[in-house]
């Protein structure tokens, strides 16, 4: 009895301690959205309710937000033509020392401060005006940045599967190295692809160290321009800014969550 007194009591103050955290980190995002559909923020939901503000961040920060869900798009494209083929490298060759030290190297920007990793890319290139001024010099920062992730997620799914052995048989039906790739690797990897996709994606429209130091007046993206809008603009403005964020990047958080899951799902079904 004593037991299942002391076993009721830790799931109580479990479902306690996760309800304050909840409420902690909820309050904030309540109160965001509280103020960005309010006439005025000190006077609150008194002063009325308006969508004055969303109007006004999509007339002076719209491009921003075009602008970020491209940048994401093309460091999508990117990361996945250069990210899965250096993890079925990685997987292959795992036990030769130099694959460990490439694979430690894609890690190494995410050890760095991303104002370093700006600071570095704009001292090395710069210099080439219009690179410099192009959504290209944007896109090698995210890159570097975002490609990580994907290869994480590509060889956390490709070392599971016993890989060897199917690129054996495509090789004894006569299947050609890039033939293998594209039916074999490529679909046993989709969980980890989608997955690295989703978060490369996620991190790419919330970069704003690197998206900071390399951007230019005609380059600022969305994370820059919320910085923009709480630094200069009221404060009804910042809050409906981030609401747009939020409104982008949730459905992308909930995908990255339940995609992989169900893909998972739907393989095993099939292999059974």
């Amino acid at each position: 009895m004593s037991a299942k007194k002391s076993f009721n009591g830790a799931v109580c103050f479990e479902a306690a301690l996760t309800g304050l955290t909840l409420l902690f980190l909820m309050v904030p995002v309540i109160q965001m959205v509280i103020t960005a559909f309010t006439v005025n923020a000190f006077r609150g939901i008194k002063s009325g309710l308006t969508t004055q503000w969303l109007v006004k961040v999509l007339e002076l920060y719209g491009d921003t937000i075009v602008r970020s869900l491209g940048l994401a798009l093309m460091t999508l494209i990117v990361c996945v033509i250069v990210g899965v083929p250096a993890a079925w490298v990685l997987v292959r060759e795992q036990r030769k020392r130099w694959a460990a030290f490439i694979e430690e190297a894609f890690i190494l920007p995410l050890s760095m401060p991303g104002l370093a990793v700006g600071l570095g890319i704009l001292l090395i290139w710069g210099g080439f005006s219009y690179f410099r001024q192009s959504i290209f010099f944007l896109l090698a920062g995210h890159v570097m940045f975002c490609l990580p992730f994907m290869v994480r997620s590509v060889t956390a799914v490709l070392r599971v599967e016993p890989l060897s052995q199917y690129e054996e048989a495509s090789a004894t039906l006569g299947a050609s190295a890039w033939t293998t790739f594209r039916r074999v690797v490529v679909p046993v990897a989709m969980p980890g692809i989608l997955a690295g996709a989703l978060m490369v994606v996620t991190v790419s429209l919330g970069e704003f160290n690197i998206s900071w130091m390399l951007q230019t007046p005609y380059t600022k993206t969305l994370p820059v321009g919320l910085a923009d809008s709480y630094a200069s603009m009221r404060l009804e403005v910042g809050s409906a800014y981030t609401f747009i964020f939020f409104v982008i990047l949730v459905p992308l958080l909930t995908l990255m969550q339940k995609l992989p899951e169900r893909l998972s799902k739907r393989r095993a079904l099939k292999n059974k």
